[in-house]
């Protein structure tokens, strides 16, 4: 049977001076990138500049489309892409806690019984309804993979070169994507991206890289943080559905950290 695998590579938006000042935005702040955050998105830009992608998507919120298109300036693949900024990538509502302090939510969610991220306070919004918008994104996003790049299937056995348990991490930046043409990049925000990695390992069953620790995998991304994943894809009746999901690396921010040396 045919099948087209493809790489999937989330990014954290870089810092800006909520996040240093321990603020939550959410979505009523539309902040910019700070300094040291511009930073980091030149780091990761460099980070990623030979890894291939064949399509680029970000949030539409400010500080996630200034990362994305720093990290698109620097790339070699991507000066004849488009970026496509999507609402269903937009942090989440945190009603009336946004411009509020992270550490005062933590207490809330405490005062509840809850953990942070995972808490809902007044007028924000829930797990659940993140959810939704995380599995209409991928909805969106495969049906947009498979109808560009079908033509890159191979058999079901050969669409990689060794099972995607297999591939190894060498702590490289193109990592489980070399060869592989078609590499979509996905710009958005920690605690969205904290949803989708947890609906991903338990509902999408994406398996998990050897002695990985669920507690770090669901953890929050540093900024411009890097999670990537590898997705095959098969065709049923003009639709595109996902057939298995690895994931080669989660929450790496080497390029942050060796920028700050």
């Amino acid at each position: 049977m045919k099948a087209l695998t493809f790489g999937l590579t989330l990014v954290r938006h870089g810092e800006t001076l909520y996040n240093k000042q321990g603020l939550l935005q959410g979505q009523a702040i539309d902040s910019a990138l700070s300094e040291t955050g511009l930073q980091q998105a030149e780091a990761a830009g460099r980070y990623l500049k030979d890894v291939t992608f064949s399509n680029v998507f970000s949030s539409d919120m400010l500080r996630a489309q200034q990362t994305a298109e720093t990290i698109m300036k620097h790339n070699n693949s991507c000066s004849g892409l488009q970026l496509l900024c999507d609402p269903l990538l937009k942090e989440i509502c945190f009603g009336i806690a946004e411009g509020g302090r992270v550490c005062d939510v933590k207490e809330m969610a405490k005062a509840a019984g809850q953990s942070f991220p995972g808490f809902t306070p007044p007028n924000g919004e829930t797990q659940e309804q993140v959810k939704e918008r995380v599995k209409e994104f991928m909805k969106k996003m495969l049906q947009l993979i498979g109808n560009e790049h079908w033509h890159h299937t191979g058999d079901d056995e050969t669409s990689l070169s060794a099972p995607a348990e297999a591939c190894p991490v060498e702590g490289r930046a193109d990592d489980a994507v070399r060869g592989i043409p078609v590499h979509a990049l996905v710009v958005t925000h920690g605690a969205y991206m904290c949803v989708a990695v947890r609906y991903f390992v338990e509902e999408l069953h994406c398996s998990l890289p050897p002695g990985s620790d669920k507690a770090h995998v669901f953890s929050l991304s540093p900024n411009t943080g890097l999670c990537r994943f590898l997705l095959t894809l098969r065709k049923q009746d003009d639709m595109f559905k996902l057939s298995k999901m690895h994931c080669v690396f989660v929450h790496r921010g080497e390029h942050v950290k060796q920028q700050s040396q």
